[in-house]
C-alpha cells in the first residue's frame, strides 16, 4: 500500500525522534517500503548546542525512494538558539520509502527533534 486512504484509520501513533546532526547526511526519520504506514509530519526542531557560541547551517532534504528535495538549504540555526523547520502548521506528509535527511555544517554542534503521527 503505497498511500493509505486516512479516511478509514484504524491506528494513530504519536512519535518522537532525535538526531545529534552530523557533516554526514543521515536520517532522522523513515517510512520503510511495504510499511502499510503513512507518517505525517508536525514539526522539526534543530537546537545549536556547541560549546564555543557560533551560528551553524543545517540542511534538511525530503527523500523519495532515491530522490532528494531540499526543504532547508543550510539554514543558519544561531548560537544557544533553536530553529524551527517544520511546524504544526506545515506539516507534510511521509510516503512509504521516502525519509527525512539532514546533515549540518559542523559536527557535535546541533540536536534536531521531529514530531510525527504513525497513521495505518
Amino acid at each position: 500500500m503505497a498511500n493509505p486512504n486516512i479516511v478509514n484509520v484504524v491506528n494513530i501513533y504519536g512519535n518522537t525522534s532525535t538526531l545529534a546532526v552530523s557533516t554526514v547526511t543521515a536520517n532522522i526519520v523513515q517510512n520503510p517500503a511495504s510499511s502499510s504506514t503513512l507518517y505525517k509530519i508536525n514539526s522539526l526542531m534543530v537546537t545549536n548546542i556547541n560549546t564555543y557560541s557560533f551560528a551553524v547551517g543545517v540542511t534538511v532534504q525530503l527523500n523519495q525512494a532515491g530522490s532528494n528535495t531540499t526543504i532547508a538549504q543550510s539554514m543558519v540555526v544561531p548560537a544557544n538558539s533553536s530553529l524551527v523547520i517544520l511546524g504544526k502548521d506545515t506539516p507534510i506528509y511521509l510516503l512509504e520509502n521516502n525519509s527525512i535527511q539532514m546533515s549540518a555544517a559542523s559536527n557535535n554542534s546541533l540536536n534536531a527533534f521531529i514530531s510525527y503521527e504513525q497513521i495505518s
